[in-house]
């Protein structure tokens, strides 16, 4: 590659990121780094109708989340600023007035109402309306008036649009990175509009010039642009440039079913679609996702690494990624396999991180732990969790007593013998001089032993009541953890409630 690797994420404003654009940006992120190029942030804000407040900056903070920070873009001029279309929008007229001189654009001065004429009498005949080479002739343009009729127009304030003039005939032959080569009949393409007379170009014009000034060599977007990939081409040749290389990525699907993943399936399958919470919608930051889990499941949504490692850091995915191996057809979005890379994201992190994130969530419940003691019941849980939030419940006996136990344990573990095996625990407890772990765990055995009781009889019970049901790690390092004297008064208090 000889020209400097420059890519650019190119979002409007006009609500959240969704976890596409997520995927789009990120794409663009590892081919930025993996080429020691850019990655350059422009908004695309000239549908200034559709424009949403705190849209940018939602953009921009769901990037730094990701740990996909941008090189170049709002708030980090580089030398190819501006970069929000509104504040370019003087640049585009010339652009376009120099198509017009080329013969490649022509002023069209059809209203509203005319074109819609024309579509009603096209539908009529059963037929479709397209504005292009076998009736631009007998329209009202620049191609059918005279000079000086289009003179006095423009001259008399009369609104008009700027449209390309598609060549007729011919074949274009489009290269894609992903999709290989594509051929188009350009007598199929209608004649875009491209600049209107209220000095605001369209996305077409925009992206062109915005893309070549900023020296943008490979453009990786959706797939919904792929209809717009034959204009594009043609906008280059017509203006003498070097075309970038492009690459459109497969749509995200909707877990099950046909079509592509919308917000609605978010709300109807109770999983977050944006990366951060917007309005009502959850975000994946909130619902309590680490950053590297996200980064890592939508890498692999509709990118083949050509192994079976499944699990990349950042690092990993820019060194191995390849547009090349990027699938053509649509990646199925899996809410389950999200969780399962939140878990395995989750037993990667230090047990001091953990400790700190579970700090804070005790700390909402009015609960002050030191760190010495939360490591310890990080430690012994982690395993079994896929998101902090899940800490709680499978620790909250580390925290409290039990209040209450489960019915169906009762049911089953507590007999007639049981308080009075219970209470003959308590003294073997009491005997135990240097409570912990193995030294409990040696006593309480050789006890039963020597009493010649079923294990059945002691430990299930001896569970529920020190942890209120049948779950947790080794019942020995929860005594342990809570202490002697604790551990004690649980067991004096089931008694006398069970």
């Amino acid at each position: 590659m000889s020209q400097k690797v420059r890519v650019r994420f190119a979002p409007s404003p006009t609500g959240p990121l969704h976890i596409g654009g997520l995927r789009t940006a990120l794409f663009n992120y590892l081919i930025a780094k993996k080429n020691g190029g850019d990655f350059v942030l422009r908004i695309e804000d000239t549908d200034q109708n559709r424009f949403v407040e705190g849209a940018e900056e939602y953009i921009i903070e769901a990037l730094n989340w990701c740990g996909i920070p941008f090189d170049e873009g709002p708030g980090k001029e580089g030398e190819f600023g501006p970069y929000k279309q509104s504040k370019r929008k003087d640049l585009y007229k010339s652009y376009a007035e120099d198509l017009i001189k080329k013969g490649k654009a022509y002023y069209a001065f059809d209203t509203p109402e005319s074109l819609d004429k024309h579509r009603k009498e096209h539908e009529a005949n059963g037929k479709t309306f397209i504005y292009n080479w076998h009736n631009r002739e007998k329209l009202t343009n620049s191609l059918a008036l005279s000079e000086n009729e289009v003179t006095a127009k423009i001259a008399s304030g009369e609104d008009y649009v700027i449209r390309f003039k598609s060549p007729k005939d011919e074949e274009l032959l489009l290269n894609d990175i992903i999709r290989g080569q594509i051929k188009i009949d350009t007598n199929i393409l209608d004649d875009k509009v491209l600049f209107k007379s209220d000095g605001m170009p369209t996305y077409h014009l925009a992206n062109i010039v915005d893309d070549h000034l900023m020296r943008i060599s490979h453009v990786i977007r959706g797939e919904e642009w792929l209809p717009s990939l034959a204009l594009h081409t043609l906008l280059y040749e017509a203006f003498g440039w070097n075309a970038p290389e492009f690459a459109h990525l497969p749509l995200i699907m909707k877990p099950v079913g046909k079509g592509k993943l919308s917000k609605r399936d978010g709300e109807k399958g109770g999983f977050p679609v944006f990366p951060l919470t917007w309005n009502q919608s959850e975000g994946y930051r909130e619902s309590g996702f680490f950053p590297e889990a996200v980064v890592n499941f939508l890498a692999l949504l509709g990118w083949n690494p050509g192994t079976e490692q499944e699990i990349f850091t950042l690092e990993e995915l820019i060194n191995t990624f390849t547009l090349e191996r990027v699938n053509k057809s649509g990646a199925r979005f899996d809410p389950e396999k999200n969780n399962w890379y939140n878990q395995q994201w989750l037993q990667l992190k230090s047990n001091e991180e953990l400790a700190k994130l579970y700090a804070l969530e005790l700390e909402n419940k009015g609960i002050f732990a030191e760190q010495n003691y939360l490591l310890k019941v990080v430690s012994s849980i982690k395993e079994r969790a896929s998101f902090v939030k899940d800490f709680w419940e499978l620790s909250d006996y580390f925290f409290k007593a039990p209040t209450s136990y489960n019915e169906k344990a009762v049911k089953k573990q507590w007999k007639e013998d049981t308080p009075e095996i219970m209470n003959q625990v308590v003294a073997v407890l009491e005997s135990i001089p240097d409570f912990e772990s193995s030294k409990i765990e040696e006593t309480v055995k050789a006890w039963i032993g020597e009493k010649e009781l079923s294990f059945g009889k002691v430990m299930p019970p001896l569970r529920l009541v020190i942890v209120g049901d049948m779950k947790g790690p080794h019942l020995f390092d929860i005594m342990d953890l809570i202490g002697k004297e604790e551990s004690i008064n649980r067991i004096k208090t089931a008694v006398s409630e069970l």
